[in-house]
């Protein structure tokens, strides 16, 4: 029997293991089965406390988005079953311990399911950066801190966590859609948390010292607290091209001389769409955006052909690449239109980005000697990449999708999901937004992927949340903000 869970190197467990019973208990249940008499052929060939150990981790965790980008494989040896015509005496001691190890594992999944719910879980701390010397802290201009939506002000204990400070770009406050989506936002409950000038991307003009001392402050996807400057400074020069600094190269709808509003389909992977026949009126948008495993061969009725945008982290494309593998999706989308998006957790994003803009391997890291070509396909041009900023994720976790775990020490662990950055960039970038594919409240009639060849439930992971972020989306879609698909 083989599990996979991700273990992070620095020797960190993705799971709060302050919620299995506890090891007196555990060590009692070892005992009491070590000490009845097997026959000779019947007897424990390991510690129950280790198998409970490893199969209560592996069943609480399945593949996922986690913030750590190594992954390695945890074996569990299978208990040892009873032989072809074993006595009924070996066949109770068996049944006794298979019934002690599953009644403790399902104490062990619900005092998980509790300690989730109260957000009663164990600190979990980023490792600091290393490599050069870091720079001194300078100023910068910065845009006022609000109450995120539905939510209470934070406390000063997590004010310098939460950094609701940002930097400023004015690229989209152009538009000249005269009923684009920052026109109508003015009239909605989310007038007051959005900014106008919110930088979505970063490029080249962010290879600043200054904007490195700023966010070394936030860690993972939301700073730079975990990469080191050279990796910084290296990958974001080469991201010199203005198209990495804007989402769109172009107004199709105004070029043609029609309308000047950019229409964009956000297409997660629900099962929703699996029958849905949208794939028409998703290729109907000017641009396409899709994340993870954005498999539109074969589905292509219901999940359209085209793939402007593909948006994901380095480590959900290889969990992507290697889950779905056997679903059909074994490469990124690559045509001519594609763009890639990088969302950024940490520094093997950098140094993919780096290698795909150099044209050469992985030079160090989880990835080394990976080659860019085998993700991104040929045309390796600077024009083909972007990259989310960090402040920008930092913004959309504050005031769009603050959840309760960020009042409890599981705080550094959450992020907002990928899909969710996505549909959200769309939002401050687009001026009309389809969303498909999407949690809705009617997901337990759909398998998790539109791809799934047979039915599977969706499952939610502490990483992040997906209750909050399926409510969310129906407060735009209320607010007529963004066209939710619903299939209702």
């Amino acid at each position: 029997m083989e599990f996979s869970l991700q273990i992070p190197r620095n020797g960190l467990s993705p799971f709060p293991l302050s919620v299995l019973p506890s090891p007196g208990i555990l060590s009692s249940l070892d005992r009491a089965v070590r000490s009845t008499s097997y026959p000779p052929d019947l007897s424990p060939k390991g510690s129950l406390l280790a198998e409970l150990t490893c199969f209560s981790l592996n069943t609480a965790w399945g593949p996922g988005e986690l913030p750590w980008g190594h992954e390695e494989r945890l074996r569990c040896p299978d208990p040892a079953p009873a032989p072809t015509g074993a006595s009924v005496p070996a066949m109770i001691c068996c049944a006794l311990r298979w019934a002690l190890l599953g009644a403790v594992t399902l104490e062990f999944l619900y005092q998980a399911r509790t300690y989730y719910s109260q957000g009663s879980f164990p600190s979990f701390f980023y490792r600091d950066p290393v490599g050069a010397r870091q720079p001194r802290a300078g100023p910068m201009t910065v845009q006022t801190p609000v109450t995120p939506l539905g939510s209470r002000a934070p406390t000063s204990t997590l004010q310098l966590f939460l950094g609701d400070l940002y930097g400023r770009d004015k690229t989209y406050q152009g538009s000249r859609c005269p009923s684009g989506i920052r026109k109508r936002i003015a009239g909605t409950k989310f007038s007051s948390i959005f900014l106008e000038a919110i930088p979505v991307l970063q490029w080249a003009q962010h290879a600043l010292s200054a904007e490195y001392r700023r966010l070394q402050s936030y860690g993972g996807a939301h700073g730079w607290q975990d990469v080191g400057w050279p990796v910084v400074r290296d990958t974001l020069t080469r991201l010199n091209a203005s198209a990495n600094g804007r989402m769109f190269d172009a107004r199709p709808g105004a070029a043609a001389g029609g309308s000047p509003c950019v229409r964009c389909a956000v297409v997660g992977n629900s099962g929703i769409l699996n029958g849905s026949r949208a794939g028409a009126a998703i290729d109907q948008h000017d641009y396409v955006f899709r994340t993870n495993a954005a498999l539109t061969k074969g589905f292509e009725r219901d999940v359209g052909r085209r793939t402007s945008f593909y948006i994901f982290s380095t480590n959900t494309m290889m969990n992507s690449l290697h889950n779905y593998a056997s679903n059909g999706f074994r490469q990124l989308p690559q045509t001519p239109e594609t763009k890639y998006i990088f969302l950024p957790d940490h520094d093997r994003d950098y140094l993919l980005l780096q290698a795909a803009l150099t044209n050469r391997p992985v030079n160090s890291g989880p990835d080394e000697g990976a080659r860019p070509e085998r993700y991104f396909g040929k045309d390796l041009r600077a024009e083909k990449f972007k990259m989310f900023h960090p402040d920008f994720i930092r913004y959309v976790r504050n005031r769009f999708l603050r959840s309760s775990i960020l009042d409890t020490p599981l705080r550094r662990l959450y992020r907002p999901s990928t899909g969710a950055v996505m549909l959200l960039a769309a939002l401050h970038t687009c001026d009309e937004v389809s969303a498909y594919g999407f949690i809705t409240s009617n997901y337990q009639a759909y398998s998790d992927h539109y791809f799934d060849r047979t039915q599977k439930a969706l499952l939610f992971y502490a990483n992040h949340d997906l209750w909050l972020e399926m409510r969310l989306w129906q407060k735009l879609h209320q607010s007529r903000l963004i066209t939710l698909y619903t299939r209702g």
